[in-house]
This record gives C-alpha cells, structure tokens and sequence, in this order.
C-alpha cells in the first residue's frame, strides 16, 4: 500500500480497477483547511493523463509493472513477435500496443516489453538504434547557409530528416523518442 502522502514521480498504485503512474505531485499545505496532494497522473494502460487532488492519509494498493527484455522477431500481419531471451517463448502483441516509435525497430533488436498481471499493454524500443540509409537525394556543397537537411529513409521503411553530407548506405544514429538524426554511426 502507498500512501498520497508519500506520492513521488514514477509511483505506479491501482485506483479504481486502473493502473495510474504519477507524473508531477506537489504537496499544498494552505494557511486555512487541510493539506492535500496536488498530482498529476497517467492511465498505464490507456495513455491518459488527468489532474486529480488527494487527501494525504489516502490510501492506495502498489501497482508492479514488470519490464522485461525481449528481442523483436518478426511480424504476421496485425501480430508482432518478442523472444524471451530466457526462455525462448515468442509472445505476440498486437500492433494497436505499439507506440509510433516502433517504426525504427528491425528485426533482433531488444525491446523492453512492459506488462501489468500477466497482461503485456507497451512496448519500449531502444532510445537510440542505428540503421542504414537505403534511399535519399545527393546533397550539393554550397545550396545553403547552416543546418540545412533532406528526407531520408531508412532500411525500416521509416523517414528522417538528416544533414546535407549523409549519402546512400550509410550508417546513422537515430533517436527512436523524437525520431531525430543523432550522428553517423
């Protein structure tokens, strides 16, 4: 059991048959009435985010959320399969619990699947992945004055934007939280 009184950012408790992580708390103590707990929370499983007071004495059951390391497969349509590097037990997940940043995920790469009582509802890629350029247009020295870039597209099929000095077949960083070109690889 956790306590509003002792919120801090990244507590995951259930609350009313839901799955919530705090976000921002800040504990209120006014000049007049009671204190209470100011959050800011997120549905795990659905995504959303509400504002909502507590009273400090509230009291809530601890939510574990398993992280576990699984290696990316392949693909069958709708279903994506991860390798437990233990057991070797494919899991399916759905392609609806797979964020936008799966796009720069291939085959073998290892991805932190996250799931509540047996239950998997996300999946986290690698923060950063390297891929190769399989298409992009010939940049010409001289067309610009700084940080001039050209779309790209990657051996996922994903696109990016990089540097004017990033040919075909290259090797590149990417930084699967804002899909950005970090550096050549």
């Amino acid at each position: 059991m956790v306590s509003a009184g002792d919120f801090r950012n990244g507590v995951t408790f259930e609350m009313e048959g839901a799955v919530y992580q705090i976000i921002e708390f800040q504990h209120v103590k006014p000049g007049k009435g009671a204190a209470f707990v100011r959050t800011k929370i997120r549905n795990v499983i659905a995504g959303s985010v509400v504002e909502r007071t507590f009273n400090p004495s509230d009291k809530f059951p601890t939510a574990y959320i398993e992280r576990k390391e699984m290696a990316y497969s392949y693909n069958d349509g709708e279903l994506y399969y991860f390798m437990d590097g233990e057991s070797y037990e494919l899991v399916p997940i759905n392609a609806s619990d797979l964020p936008d940043s799966f796009k720069f995920v291939k085959e073998d790469f290892v991805c932190k699947i996250l799931s509540y009582k047996g239950n998997v509802f996300g999946v986290e890629p690698p923060t950063t992945v390297t891929l190769q350029i399989i298409e992009t247009d010939p940049g010409f020295k001289g067309d610009t004055a700084t940080n001039a870039t050209k779309p790209a597209k990657l051996e996922t099929g994903a696109e990016i934007k990089v540097p004017l000095f990033i040919d075909e077949g290259e090797l590149v960083i990417v930084d699967t939280r804002t899909g950005e070109y970090v550096s050549r690889a």
